[in-house]
């Protein structure tokens, strides 16, 4: 394996293997077509609406066995209009005392091809990083599995491999 990746978001070559990955706007804004996204649907790096659908950019951290890191997913998540308002609210403060909202997941992620739809615990922070998603332990997919348990460096290398960052 590489000592290096070349970067999908900013396009610079880093040292060491890639431990996140982003998406840029949910999977049902990406299907509609291009001239028509922009008329329906408006955006941001960290929030979107479409059609009266509302979501917010979050972070799915899966924990590796192997050393102190994670591998985390920047992953929209659909929301209710009283959470996604509740968001807009919270933006630029310390919300770390927030209860928990909840949401589902909105972009298919390559390895775990059990994730989309996934109901999601959304925990708001300090303005500066983007809400931190937990699984519901109960639920029965495998990242669910992973983020409870662990990715160890063999499954690390075929998460690689699937999202060709090999």
């Amino acid at each position: 394996m590489s000592s290096s990746f070349t970067c999908a978001q900013c396009g610079d070559t880093h040292e060491g293997r890639p431990t996140d990955r982003g998406y840029k706007l949910p999977d049902a804004v990406w299907a509609v077509p291009e001239a028509e996204r922009e008329k329906r649907a408006t955006w941001s790096t960290d929030l979107c609406e479409m059609d009266g659908r509302f979501y917010i950019r979050c972070v799915l951290y899966v924990p590796f066995t192997f050393s102190d890191e994670s591998f985390g997913w920047g992953l929209w998540v659909e929301v209710d209009s009283a959470v996604f308002q509740r968001y807009l609210d919270l933006f630029s403060v310390d919300a770390s005392a927030e209860a928990p909202a909840t949401g589902s997941i909105a972009n298919e992620i390559p390895f775990y091809g059990d994730a989309l739809g996934a109901r999601v615990s959304i925990h708001f922070g300090i303005a500066k990083d983007r809400p931190r998603l937990t699984l519901d332990a109960d639920f029965p997919s495998s990242v669910a599995q992973d983020q409870l348990g662990g990715m160890n460096e063999q499954r690390y290398h075929e998460l690689l491999d699937a999202i060709g960052a090999a």
